[in-house]
């Protein structure tokens, strides 16, 4: 018999603890790739859009889960849930009233957290720009996630949503949520994998992606986020042939 393994997820001024509920499998139906840590297997099935489940040494995470509670599933109950900011492709509080077990906790930005119903409120740390979060076995750091280009910048202006780095034992895993190309992005060092975002008109296009990909050189990236509005969907093949020097994941995000 498994034993359950648990982890402590803690910032200043709030603490609880989770619950990791063993499984075998990986989720039917869903393409997932495995990536080989110090700590253990970490396995990613693409959801859709922005959406996403990781499987970890330390527990099951969640990635922006919207759109319908079944789409989960096949996946076990979420250990974590990080959410990066309130737009309706990343959140949605009845998504999330279904998905969350007992002892799921939440991370959001400040924004989504004060737009919440009380009883997800007393379940969600709020972390701003610059702070972080201590979990047994990972570091989880919120970094900004902005527009930079006049016409875009009422979709995500400068401090309000947050990107993620996720600091396991020797695997870093870096989340944009929606960005264009930042120096924040540019600066990051020794990430492992990568999810970023790319669409138009409320991101970046698929040669600034690559551009800030090919900088700041994760060993694996997933393009994703890529379905934009009059016109503005990128080719996340496209995306694959301009990145130099990173192995590209092409999930199935829209299928």
């Amino acid at each position: 018999m498994q034993s359950r393994r648990q982890f402590l997820i803690s910032t200043a001024g709030a603490a609880g603890t989770v619950t990791l509920l063993p499984y075998a499998a990986m989720a039917a139906g869903h393409l997932a790739n495995e990536f080989k840590t110090p700590g253990g297997m970490i396995t990613v099935h693409p959801v859709s859009h922005a959406s996403f489940v990781m499987e970890t040494p330390v527990g099951v995470i969640y990635v922006d889960p919207v759109g319908e509670a079944s789409a989960y599933g096949d996946f076990p109950e979420p250990d974590l849930i990080l959410i990066t900011h309130e737009h309706g492709d990343h959140y949605n509080a009845e998504t999330l009233a279904a998905l969350v077990g007992e002892e799921t906790q939440l991370i959001s930005n400040p924004a989504v957290y004060e737009m919440m119903p009380e009883d997800l409120q007393g379940k969600t740390m709020q972390i701003a720009n610059g702070e972080m979060s201590q979990m047994e076995g990972v570091q989880i750091d919120a970094i900004p996630a902005y527009n930079t280009t006049e016409e875009r910048l009422n979709f995500h202006p400068q401090g309000r949503d947050n990107g993620y780095v996720l600091s396991f034992d020797g695997f870093r895993v870096y989340i944009s949520g929606d960005t264009e190309d930042i120096p924040e992005m540019r600066e990051l060092e020794d990430i492992d994998l990568a999810f970023v975002c790319m669409n138009l008109p409320f991101t970046m296009d698929v040669n600034a992606a690559a551009s800030a990909v090919s900088e700041f050189q994760p060993t694996y990236v997933y393009p994703y986020h890529y379905r934009g509005r009059d016109g503005g969907t990128q080719d996340p093949e496209e995306f694959a042939s301009l990145v130099e020097g990173v192995e590209v994941k092409l999930g199935a995000w829209y299928e």
